[in-house]
């Protein structure tokens, strides 16, 4: 039987009660349902912000005092714990008298007792813990925006890290990671990459602008995309290069025939202010089995290489034969660089002589390569490497040098070394320093001449070029066009250039005993000539037949192996030596 509590122990329970309400700030009320009979205590008038000490209450005062959004709700609360005679829960918002809004918490025991229902609750403010949950819902909802705001940036960053800016297309960074995924597939068997090169692109930026250039590269791509199977891989690698992977392709005749669709594809024009204009492409094509493809890009850029050098416009697939020449056309690179430091390029001479008299009035100088282990070499073999160089003009340096000593040695040797002629490159006669380094010669003025090719004598000669030509002539450096009738010069570029001679293309000399429309034609530039004051020079001349024709049609000079071969430095002094004796002759 438990023990009855004795009037003090509720006293002081009682105190202890009020204590925690007091120091919570929570209100208590009743509500007695079969009289209607509401009773709040102090604290309950506080928290609706009226004065009156605790009692009964007018039930309008609690339904006027809540929000009129809220009211319904919190009727219906009550309501639902009456009909259930259950517990009673309810939030809601109020009006003090005031108007501040405030946050109710309201709880509440279902009592019976005696067939009569009590509610026994209390209430306390939340607007604190409100308006604080609102604020970190709301901060969180800004957090959650600036995340995603933060991910969506990254995701644009990623991608224009991994894609060109101007066709869309992946990048080369992105291209070499595909590749190198693709290398430790293990659903791959078989991978073939495509590396496509514009032809000769950058005369388009240079002719018509580069927006015409960018527009061109959209359409590039737009070709070859609309051209590419399922699942195959496009990325823009370089300025006018594009990839693509192709994994487990059905064969090569497959991807033969996707070159050329890409080839065709690729001839489109483009249209721009001043008209259209268009390029063609070259591919390279490699291919390898799964687990041998790492080397694929550096093949696919050696087959490219070969397209372009086989004439552009074509598709080639890189094979072990094309690698080793490759590579040995990169061994004959380095050995030329190392060449040209030892004085391994010579001049040899073929003597030229008057068309009439048949003695020597002249003679060219021809690059030779003295090479190490393979001998002498032609410029057949070594003026490409050169080009590809860019080392062309050192090249005609080095020359100019040993055929200026060369002569100044046949004069110490007492004969009288004719005018030599020299070829010069386009990238010597532009380079501004040409003059002052030819100053430095100790050139004889009336004994040289410098060559140039037809290919670099244009209409629209570029005024360096042009101040470079007159510099020579006030040097009494004679200028001569050599291969003239290739195509390029015309009689108003002859005009401009006022060159001392002329030097007709074998080409054209060749065919005049069997054809007699070569022969009037040769006879017409032999007048245009003559009628601009020009000499001509005949080169090609393979026999005597061809000497006696050049003579009869007005060629001033005649240059062919039926006239001499080219020979060395040593050699061509002991024909000068019997051309002073006058053993040397050349039969008329």
């Amino acid at each position: 039987m438990k023990p009855v509590r004795s009037e003090q122990e509720f006293q002081n329970i009682v105190r202890r009660l009020e204590l925690a309400l007091d120091a919570s700030q929570i209100g208590v009320w009743e509500h007695e349902l079969s009289t209607d009979v509401l009773t709040w205590d102090e604290r309950m008038y506080e928290i609706y912000g009226r004065s009156h000490p605790g009692g009964v209450v007018d039930s309008s005062l609690w339904s006027n005092a809540i929000h009129p959004d809220d009211l319904a709700g919190a009727k219906a609360d009550f309501a639902d714990a009456v009909r259930c005679k259950d517990d009673y829960s309810s939030e809601y918002r109020i009006l003090l008298p005031d108007g501040e809004v405030r946050y109710l918490r309201s709880r509440a025991r279902y009592f019976e007792e005696n067939g009569t229902g009590t509610f026994i609750g209390a209430e306390w403010d939340v607007t604190a813990d409100v308006l604080l949950n609102r604020e970190l819902g709301e901060q969180q909802q800004i957090a959650e925006k600036r995340a995603q705001a933060l991910e969506e940036t990254t995701a644009r960053i990623e991608h224009a890290a991994a894609h060109d800016y101007l066709t869309g297309l992946p990048n080369r960074r992105f291209f070499d990671r595909r590749l190198a995924e693709l290398s430790t597939s293990p659903d791959i068997d078989k991978l073939a990459l495509f590396h496509i090169g514009l032809d000769r692109f950058a005369m388009v930026n240079d002719v018509v602008g580069h927006d015409v250039g960018d527009r061109l590269l959209k359409a590039t791509a737009a070709a070859i995309g609309e051209r590419l199977p399922a699942g195959a891989f496009l990325a823009r690698i370089g300025g006018d290069e594009f990839a693509i992977i192709l994994g487990n392709f059905l064969s090569i005749d497959y991807l033969r025939k996707l070159a050329e669709q890409l080839l065709e594809s690729l001839k489109r024009p483009v249209w721009h202010s001043e008209g259209m204009i268009g390029v063609t492409a070259s591919i390279g094509v490699a291919c390898a089995n799964a687990g041998k493809i790492a080397n694929l890009l550096v093949e696919s850029d050696i087959a490219l290489m070969r397209a372009k050098k086989s004439g552009r416009n074509r598709a080639d697939f890189f094979s072990a034969q094309m690698k080793a020449q490759i590579n040995s056309e990169r061994r004959l690179a380095d050995q030329f660089v190392r060449g040209l430091e030892r004085g391994e390029f010579v001049p040899f001479y073929q003597a030229q002589v008057d068309a009439r008299t048949r003695k020597i009035i002249g003679v060219e100088a021809l690059a030779r390569w003295r090479h190490p282990k393979r001998g002498l070499l032609s410029p057949a073999e070594f003026l490409g490497v050169a080009a590809s160089l860019g080392m062309l003009d050192l090249l005609d340096a080095a020359i100019l040098r040993q055929t200026l000593h060369d002569r100044k040695s046949w004069t110490r040797n007492g004969v009288r070394a004719p005018k030599v002629a020299v070829n010069v490159s386009a990238a010597r006669l532009s380079d501004p320093s040409l003059i002052s380094d030819l100053k430095q010669l100790d050139i004889e003025p009336g004994t040289l001449s410098f060559e140039l090719l037809e290919t670099i004598f244009l209409d629209e000669i570029e005024d360096g070029m042009m101040a470079n030509v007159s510099a020579l002539k006030s040097m009494f450096i004679d200028i001569e066009v050599d291969d003239f009738g290739s195509g390029h010069a015309s009689i108003i570029g002859l005009m401009k250039l006022k060159p001392h001679r002329l030097k007709i293309d074998r080409r054209l000399v060749m065919p005049i005993t069997t054809s007699r429309e070569q022969k009037r034609l040769l006879r017409s530039i032999v007048d245009i000539a003559k009628a601009l004051g020009i000499e001509v020079v005949a080169e090609g001349v393979e026999t005597l037949e061809h000497a006696k024709l050049l003579t009869r049609l007005g060629c001033d000079v005649l240059q062919g192996y039926a006239i001499a071969y080219p020979i060395s430095s040593e050699d061509m002094l002991d024909v000068l030596i019997e051309a002073k004796q006058g053993a040397f002759m050349v039969e008329a």
